[in-house]
């Protein structure tokens, strides 16, 4: 396995990769890996003949009031188990190499970051679409693998790469979950064990909106409403939002007609979570 910092050796490599006729996957973490990102590596691997992976947290995807400086760190661990992984390659730039002095350009896709997490996490995809058009120019992928528990991280990415032109398969990969349904998360870490077992409504929220829709519940504000009693019911709770939308715009939902997002953002202590999935009204 090659471990590459600076961006013109990672250009270089990605090249002569390419030049022999070899596909390239590309994996963009900000590290402190874990099983979730096995399961992207395992799927690039179907795919590409050499398999990259970013070690980079980027600090422009990052609000003033957030986690930036206190965000799990573990580079030494991360190589050992990217070794056991199979990756060939790991990308791990500073900061100074992504963003040097007079840095000034911006990537911004509009729409379908107007919903979700973007009301509150103003500049959070600007910095996501940025980082990610940088790596696909210094990577130089055939695919790129995307983790479906940041669903609108993955809509904003094929949206930008459809926009752009870019000659690159965006594939998304299901949600990793701990046994006990918790979505797999680097920032797991900052649950204590109370804060844990309540982290669960989000799971059974999702479990709760699956069996709403079996039965035949079509109405979206009756869902968000049984979906609210169950996350308050659980201590530390704090819901950001619970939205119903189109799967492809992220534009709200009034009823559950054909295939519909249902997406979670609930802070259990001061821990921020995410979670989703699709849900469809009954036939």
């Amino acid at each position: 396995m090659e471990i590459i910092d600076a961006v013109a050796g990672m250009q270089k490599k990605s090249e002569e990769i390419r030049l022999v006729g070899k596909r390239i996957a590309f994996v963009p973490t900000m590290g402190f890996l874990h099983g979730g990102h096995l399961r992207l590596i395992a799927e690039g691997r179907r795919f590409a003949d050499v398999l990259i992976m970013s070690i980079f947290v980027n600090p422009t995807q990052f609000g003033p009031a957030e986690d930036y400086e206190e965000y799990p760190r573990d580079m030494e661990g991360d190589i050992s188990k990217a070794r056991e992984m199979g990756v060939d390659i790991i990308f791990a730039p500073s900061v100074e190499e992504m963003y040097p002095v007079e840095f000034q350009t911006k990537v911004v896709v509009e729409r379908v970051t107007q919903y979700l997490c973007g009301l509150s996490r103003i500049g959070h995809f600007e910095g996501v679409a940025t980082v990610v058009a940088k790596f696909f120019n210094i990577t130089k992928p055939h695919f790129a693998i995307f983790g479906q528990k940041d669903y609108q991280q993955l809509i904003v990415i094929r949206r930008m790469v459809k926009d752009l032109n870019m000659d690159i398969e965006v594939i998304g990969v299901p949600t990793a979950r701990e046994p006990d349904g918790l979505a797999m998360s680097s920032r797991n870490k900052y649950l204590n064990p109370e804060e844990r077992e309540s982290a669960l409504c989000l799971k059974k929220s999702i479990d709760m909106a699956h069996a709403l829709t079996k039965e035949g519940e079509r109405n979206a504000n009756r869902i968000r409403s049984a979906i609210q009693g169950l996350i308050l019911s659980y201590p530390f709770t704090n819901i950001e939002y619970i939205s119903i939308c189109d799967s492809l715009t992220l534009e709200d939902m009034d009823a559950v007609e054909g295939e519909c997002l249902l997406a979670l953002a609930v802070k259990v202590g001061k821990t921020r979570l995410i979670d989703n999935c699709l849900i469809r009204g009954k036939d």
